[in-house]
């Protein structure tokens, strides 16, 4: 059956610090552009938005650079809990989980509650839904993620935290975690969805709730979807998804959508970044932050943001 329309997709893999050496940019773009590749063949085979985007957020929360599934953060307690949603726009169909622990992709979990009555759970609920789907226990924990919670431990948790790539070349040494992972994706069939997963901020309170589990972090309609990544709490504050798809189906444009919200966002001194696609298919990323770590697909090729450091931009590409 011929395509009635030309895929698109963008995924990031979390926003803050410039990278640091050349080795660490082009391990990231490397990895970023391999995980591009193979959703975007999924997208050209006929696969919906939903399905696209699960795809995609399982191979960045395998990956342990990124700070979701395999590589978490650790919380203040020293315990990794996860939270991850999809929301497909087609359906208008929100879902996910908050602070899960000891499951591999998060994001299967929310792909699961799709369907159900009850469409967002927290860690008890979370944990038993795991159970019931049987899906194995698994340890996300590596050995840099360890190494840098007993250091922080050491200096009394002064930094808010946790850095953003699990890399110690691509480490700031203070404050560099903005960390989360996203994939948008406009299907052939012109549907539109988007996924978010993260590990947390790092070091925070235990029971922290972060925006990749809520619809401030993670919106998509019938007009455009968007993912985001960076501070939650300046997410949450500026409800920037939403604030972003309600532009565009306004009658903006995602272009113009994305920098009045990026304009605000920057006088409000916000630290964050975002990703979106819209029913046209233009493809669209914003900071305020030095830099965020997205690549993309359109149509003809790949590209990605990695050069793109120092201050609140956005870029578009229709």
């Amino acid at each position: 059956m011929k395509s009635q329309v030309q895929p698109k997709l963008i995924i990031h893999g979390g926003a803050g610090s410039s990278l640091h050496g050349k080795g660490g940019l082009e391990a990231v773009r490397q990895t970023l552009h391999a995980i591009v590749e193979e959703v975007y063949a999924l997208l050209l085979s006929g696969a919906n938005a939903s399905v696209a985007v699960v795809r995609g957020c399982q191979l960045l929360e395998d990956e342990p650079r990124f700070n979701a599934g395999t590589g978490s953060v650790l919380q203040s307690d020293g315990q990794i809990r996860m939270s991850a949603s999809i929301m497909d726009g087609a359906l208008g169909r929100f879902s996910g989980v908050i602070n899960v622990s000891r499951v591999k992709n998060p994001i299967e979990l929310a792909q699961f509650l799709q369907n159900s009555p009850d469409r967002v759970l927290s860690d008890y609920g979370a944990a038993e839904l795991a159970r019931e789907m049987q899906i194995p226990s698994y340890n996300a924990l590596t050995d840099l993620r360890l190494q840098e919670w007993i250091q922080e431990r050491q200096d009394n948790f002064k930094r808010t935290m946790a850095g953003v790539i699990a890399e110690p070349e691509l480490l700031e040494t203070s404050n560099a975690g903005r960390g989360t992972i996203g994939v948008v994706a406009l299907d052939t069939y012109g549907k539109l969805a988007v996924g978010t997963s993260t590990g947390g901020k790092g070091f925070e309170r235990i029971g922290r709730v972060s925006d990749s589990a809520m619809p401030a972090g993670n919106y998509a309609t019938n007009y455009a979807a968007v993912s985001c990544t960076g501070i939650g709490e300046d997410i949450i504050d500026e409800c920037l998804a939403p604030k972003i798809v309600i532009r565009v189906t306004d009658g903006l444009s995602l272009q113009e959508s994305m920098q009045r919200s990026f304009a605000e966002a920057h006088d409000n001194k916000r630290d964050f970044g975002a990703i979106a696609l819209d029913a046209t298919g233009a493809i669209a990323w914003g900071k305020t932050c030095d830099v965020i770590l997205a690549a993309f697909h359109d149509g003809d090729k790949i590209g990605d943001t990695l050069e793109l450091a120092g201050g609140t931009q956005v870029g578009s590409i229709s």
